[in-house]
């Protein structure tokens, strides 16, 4: 094998399966009840358990590259990619350990592209937990995956920038502790097609952002995780200190961006297979049909190791793609990442449509976590193939 895990890996991965061991499944109901009551606030629980895992020292663990007084837990992308799997089993974990999209993604490109303004109003209370982010780039009326389709408009007035236009599922935006958007817009319609983009930091309150019709994914609103809100921007002012990088650079920010941002999601996915699939050999022991246990059928046993097969080669595919990222940076892995980012999501799919299969009813059904896993899983293969039309475009000349 090409790669070894750290010793801090080893234990901070031992360390976050106790923790949820203790702390996530035990609370999974009065978590998601109190989510649900709590509208576009944060349920009581949250807080707790934030607080019981920064006392364990399981913070921040995606971002290496922050500085050495910075909080957190920084390991190589390597190293997360087990301790991210765990925490994909449940979908608000990652959040408890302040390692939740969309905050992962933006504190990444806060942190490299942000000014220190912009590091010291928003990357800081991120990186804290105080406040949660959205980023604001797929707009209702294009097809967003094609960035010089973007229409939302960033132009330059003096010591300002001015935005006009609307997006949508901006993840999270909904949520009350929701403070800062990262808006991806077109400042220079006239340049070559991957310079016409710039990327600005908007605090969520300033004048004439206003937030409209909020989408609903296969039925959930997602209310209680934030939402993926309609955004509009009307003559919205911010300081030109609020860029982030150059302007005419919000193409390259966005594959520095999705990168990692990626493969953060196919850990968390796989994690989520892995789930399915233990629920999907409970519930097979469980069950008989027609004379025997539903797990001592020809086919159920072929999905059991169909399964275990699709998960343990999708988890290699993972690890040595962030072992690439690690040692010959994201931009050489890109093919690798463009590959995972497909092949993950599809894979863990179809073992959570087994699941649901061998649960009859009941897999349809809130009783169990798998509908909400389809429709999450199903959703993010949109997203994998709007990475994957960007992949493609940015080896395109001019």
């Amino acid at each position: 094998m090409p790669y070894q895990f750290s010793p801090q890996a080893e234990r901070v991965l031992a360390d976050v399966i106790e923790f949820m061991d203790d702390h996530i499944y035990p609370h999974e109901a009065e978590y998601e009840r109190q989510s649900a009551e709590a509208g576009n606030g944060d349920p009581p629980l949250l807080d707790k358990l934030k607080a019981a895992a920064r006392e364990r020292g399981l913070w921040n663990m995606f971002l290496p590259h922050l500085a050495p007084d910075a909080p957190g837990t920084k390991l190589s992308n390597l190293d997360y990619a087990p301790v991210s799997e765990e925490l994909g089993k449940v979908g608000f974990a990652s959040e408890v350990l302040n390692c939740a999209a969309p905050d992962t993604g933006n504190m990444e490109i806060l942190n490299l592209y942000g000014s220190a303004t912009v590091k010291r109003d928003w990357l800081a209370p991120l990186l804290e937990g105080e406040i949660r982010s959205a980023f604001s780039m797929t707009e209702p009326d294009v097809a967003s995956s094609d960035a010089t389709n973007i229409g939302l408009r960033i132009e330059r007035r003096g010591d300002r920038y001015v935005l006009n236009g609307t997006k949508w599922y901006s993840s999270g935006a909904l949520r009350d502790r929701c403070r800062v958007l990262i808006v991806m817009g077109k400042s220079n319609p006239d340049a070559s097609r991957h310079l016409q983009q710039s990327m600005i930091v908007v605090a969520k309150d300033t004048p004439g952002v206003s937030i409209s019709r909020a989408p609903w994914v296969f039925g959930y609103d997602d209310r209680g995780h934030g939402g993926h809100p309609e955004i509009h921007f009307e003559d919205v002012e911010v300081p030109a200190d609020n860029l982030l990088g150059e302007e005419g650079g919000g193409f390259a920010i966005a594959q520095a961006r999705l990168g990692p941002g990626r493969i953060h999601h196919c850990m968390r996915t796989i994690g989520v297979g892995e789930r399915a699939l233990g629920l999907m050999v409970d519930r097979a022991l469980q069950r008989t049909a027609f004379g025997s246990r539903v797990a001592d059928k020809g086919l159920i046993q072929d999905w059991i190791a169909e399964s275990r097969i699709d998960l343990d080669m999708t988890r290699q595919y993972v690890l040595h793609t962030a072992h690439l990222m690690d040692d010959v940076g994201n931009k050489a892995a890109a093919t690798e990442i463009a590959g995972i980012k497909v092949a993950v999501p599809n894979l863990v799919l179809r073992i959570i449509d087994r699941a649901i299969q061998v649960h009859g009813a009941a897999g349809v059904s809130q009783f169990t976590p798998l509908a909400s896993m389809y429709a999450h899983i199903r959703t993010l293969r949109i997203a994998d193939e709007y990475v994957a039309i960007y992949r493609e475009l940015l080896t395109r000349p001019g």
